[in-house]
């Protein structure tokens, strides 16, 4: 039953997709960059040809997108993420100065520096 339908559905659209195909693209297309005063060369035939001109002093340079450096890829560099891993994880090593585990040693060190800080300071203030 289906064979029914389909075949003259495709008898009836067969001859309009021939005739509704559009004329053949040129064969050939030739895309130039002149310097200059250069001649842009003529097309032969069916083939299309297109010039960009360019001043005579980009003739023997590295073509622009090649001279340009490229952006820096990804984030941070290697040391930036090592010190802010350092930094973050500074409180949990032995001389750090958590309420979790034995960090005395750290926390001893953090007051005596701060003690000794506010010490230079106020010795600093009373010598102007």
């Amino acid at each position: 039953m289906r064979a029914r339908l389909i075949l003259p559905l495709i008898a009836f659209l067969a001859p309009v997709s021939v005739a509704a195909q559009p004329a053949p693209p040129p064969q050939r297309i030739l895309n130039l960059t002149v310097y200059g005063e250069d001649p842009c060369p003529k097309s032969e035939g069916d083939e299309i040809v297109v010039c960009a001109r360019r001043p005579e002093s980009e003739r023997y340079r590295i073509p622009k997108k090649l001279r340009e450096k490229p952006a820096v890829a990804g984030g941070p560099g290697w040391g930036g993420q090592v010190a802010t891993m350092e930094q973050v994880q500074r409180n949990t090593t032995p001389m750090g100065c958590s309420p979790v585990g034995g960090a005395n040693t750290g926390c001893y060190a953090q007051m005596m520096a701060q003690w000794f800080a506010e010490r230079r300071r106020m010795q600093s203030e009373a010598n102007p």
